[in-house]
């Protein structure tokens, strides 16, 4: 199951020392400070979505984007980011045909989150597997089938689950980390598209430790700061996995998504540009895989 806090998250200061300045100035020094802020963060919004357009090969005017707001802005940015993936969804899935899509990655990679955004864009339903699995054990949590009758035990029902998923059509799948694990699995998965989520795993490690580790039954350790039993519990699973991975449809590196955007800090890649570069992705699979099916019928 995916971490909930993911980078991209925009807030002002709660207060601007007040007990150190009179009213008067207080009042001036927040003005002052906040209005840095929203010009700030509406240049940042603005420009995200300049470059998400860019970063889609899709152009939209924006003469219409001097606002002088805030509120205005952003909602322009906002509407903006929304309206060029599903522009960019709607031309993809009718390319996809009903197919399916996969997300496959480490845990903490966003899948979740990514995949809810992408499932709006393509106008697909949404499903995590790992919540499919619990809600056929009775609702009993991944932890705890981990605990109680061992990771086999789990996996049989995940094999399960996406034996039926990989059946039903358009449908966003967000799978559990050692989905890959099986090679029958990727028989099913691959009845639709298959997308991995490429992560650094310093970020993963960073990204799991803040919200803790109690639904994470494989990286349960007794000793040690959270950030290093973390990563060293997902270098080794990493370890395992890779090769794994490497069999997916389409690979999505999101430092390669920082670096396109500019961005210093891959923490700072929203979900939205992610999913933006998967629909990216996606089409260049489709369109590659009609090319070669034209020159060698």
């Amino acid at each position: 199951m995916e971490a909930k806090a993911y980078g991209g998250a925009l807030g002002f200061p709660s207060d601007i020392c007040l007990n150190k300045i009179g009213r008067k100035q207080s009042a001036f020094a927040t003005r002052t400070v906040y209005g840095m802020k929203v010009i700030d963060l509406q240049c940042r919004t603005l420009l995200t979505a300049h470059k998400i357009r860019t970063f889609m090969g899709l152009s939209h005017s924006c003469k219409d984007h001097h606002a002088t707001t805030f509120g205005s802005s952003y909602s322009r940015a906002s509407f903006d980011e929304d309206w060029l993936l599903k522009m960019k969804g709607d031309k993809i899935s009718s390319h996809l045909d009903g197919r399916s899509v996969f997300l496959v990655g480490m845990m903490g990679s966003g899948k979740t989150t990514v995949g809810k955004i992408l499932s709006e864009a393509l106008g697909y339903s949404f499903v995590d597997s790992d919540k499919y699995v619990e809600q056929t054990i009775g609702g009993t949590s991944v932890d705890h089938i981990f605990s109680q009758c061992g990771e086999n035990f789990f996996r049989d029902y995940e094999s399960e689950a996406l034996q039926k998923l990989s059946s039903m059509r358009q449908q966003v799948v967000a799978t559990g980390g050692g989905a890959v694990v099986r090679p029958i699995n990727w028989e099913y998965m691959k009845q639709g598209v298959t997308v991995y989520l490429d992560v650094p795993l310093d970020a993963l490690a960073r990204r799991i430790a803040a919200v803790g580790t109690e639904s994470r039954p494989l990286l349960h350790f007794d000793s040690g700061d959270a950030y290093t039993k973390v990563f060293v519990g997902l270098f080794t699973l990493s370890k395992k996995r890779a090769q794994s991975y490497a069999s997916a449809d389409v690979t999505v590196s999101v430092l390669d998504i920082a670096a396109a955007l500019g961005v210093d800090d891959i923490s700072d890649v929203t979900p939205t540009a992610i999913a933006a570069e998967v629909l990216v992705q996606v089409e260049k699979y489709i369109h590659g895989n009609t090319m070669s099916m034209q020159m060698f019928p």
